[in-house]
């Protein structure tokens, strides 16, 4: 297969207006290159979404039903009960929003279709994260971790095996993905914070909270572990049972000597933490910041000398899809990347993965804003309305090349996965 590589703001194709005008006519179509289906015409057809609740947005599935006539039904579960469901429970669901370090697991139980990307229409302005494991200047992208796109490609449509290089058939199909750091209350610390060893700093004990999920916490550990120079990893993303029993060991410590204030599972959780002041800060999800500053509470999203944890989600569809249900499923897709839910999640402070269409359904003052990393000429404001920056505010970080090409590792399932998660429980209970 071949690739041609494209500027990423750039509008190649511009099929949204087509979707759009298809499935509002409610008229059957065929599109030369890309047979893509539509149901609008037809009764409405129902998806269940199976997904941490990241992106189960009411708009979006408002958005879905009035321009495709298809429902979309959330499932919404915790990060550790989407793999389990996807492994026992396949036919639960009809589509998955899955994190690319689930994959480790998931992929294995043949559960997972790979996705034909001759019927993804904008599969090539896809950003060649997840197509070539770089930025779209052609700069690498960190490998630590799971990164995508080690993970991007199956062999076979039908598979349970991930493809060294990229064939036809993707995993997931990238809905957005972001780089992730520590937030913080500025208005009760009062002072710079510029690494991520200040979580365990003894001046914020009580008041600090962090990630617990094994998968993504141990990361956040280890990036805390390693900036104070108490491990240097050989891969964060990878851990040795020592470099897993080193990193626990500082961790327990510190909850024994009362640092932390909460574990917390789920963002509405971090959001009322950070929110009441009861925690400073902490591990963070960038939907909870927007969340807090919406309550008109100062939240910053930190940048850090050490760089960012990443991470990046999906579409997937389980391998029992088929016939109509199945076609729904890859409309559906095809909408998400269109342009009008990717403006909707940029605002949330994500990235998609489409970076021209939607920009297409943002205004310059936006797209200069969360993009670009140039000061707000007018309000920003959030998904729902609500003023979140004022004029002159610039983004936590800057714009999407210093943050994404400042990432130092991926959440990951490790090798050493049980033993990591049975070590992490042990802390958690300590």
């Amino acid at each position: 297969m071949s690739y041609r590589k494209r500027s990423p703001f750039s509008t190649v194709y511009t099929r949204r207006d087509f979707v759009k005008t298809t499935a509002l006519a409610g008229t059957a179509a065929a599109v030369s290159s890309f047979p893509a289906p539509f149901v609008h015409a037809q009764e409405a057809v129902t998806l269940r979404i199976a997904g941490t609740g990241v992106n189960a947005f009411n708009e979006l599935a408002e958005r879905a039903l009035e321009e495709l006539g298809i429902n979309i039904e959330y499932i919404v579960l915790t990060s550790d009960d989407v793999v389990t469901r996807a492994i026992t429970q396949p036919t639960s669901f009809d589509m998955i929003d899955s994190e690319y370090w689930m994959l480790a697991k998931i992929v294995p139980s043949g559960n997972l279709k790979g996705m034909d990307v001759s019927r993804i229409q904008y599969y090539d302005d896809i950003v060649p994260i997840f197509t070539r494991g770089e930025l779209p200047d052609g700069t690498q992208m960190a490998r630590q971790g799971t990164a995508p796109i080690k993970v991007s490609y199956l062999t076979a449509e039908e598979s349970s095996t991930f493809a060294e290089e990229p064939t036809n058939f993707m995993t997931l199909i990238p809905t957005v993905y972001n780089a992730d750091t520590l937030g913080i209350r500025p208005d009760l610390i009062n002072r710079p914070i510029e690494s991520w060893a200040e979580l365990l700093n003894p001046e914020f004990a009580g008041k600090t909270a962090i990630l617990d999920i094994p998968s993504i916490g141990i990361m956040d550990a280890a990036m805390v572990c390693e900036s104070l120079g108490e491990i240097q990893y050989g891969d964060k993303g990878n851990m040795t049972r020592d470099e897993i029993d080193r990193t626990m060991a500082i961790l327990t410590q510190a909850k024994r000597d009362g640092q932390f204030r909460a574990f917390w599972k789920e963002f509405n959780e971090s959001v009322t933490l950070m929110a009441s002041g009861e925690v400073v800060i902490q591990s963070m999800w960038s939907p909870a910041v927007t969340a807090v500053r919406q309550q008109g509470v100062p939240c910053v999203y930190q940048p850090l000398r050490e760089g960012y944890r990443a991470w990046a989600s999906g579409l997937g569809i389980p391998s029992h899809l088929s016939g109509r249900q199945l076609d729904a499923a890859y409309e559906f897709i095809n909408w998400y990347l269109s342009g009008w839910v990717g403006a909707f999640l940029n605002r949330q402070g994500y990235y998609t993965a489409v970076l021209s269409t939607a920009r297409e359904n943002m205004t310059e003052n936006e797209w200069n804003f969360w993009m670009e990393g140039e000061p707000a000429a007018e309000p920003i404001v959030s998904p729902t309305g609500t003023v979140i920056e004022e004029p002159g505010a610039v983004r936590d970080g800057g714009s999407f090349w210093e943050r994404m090409g400042a990432v130092a590792c991926w959440n990951s399932v490790m090798d050493e996965d049980r033993y990591m998660v049975r070590k992490w429980n042990e802390f958690i209970a300590a």
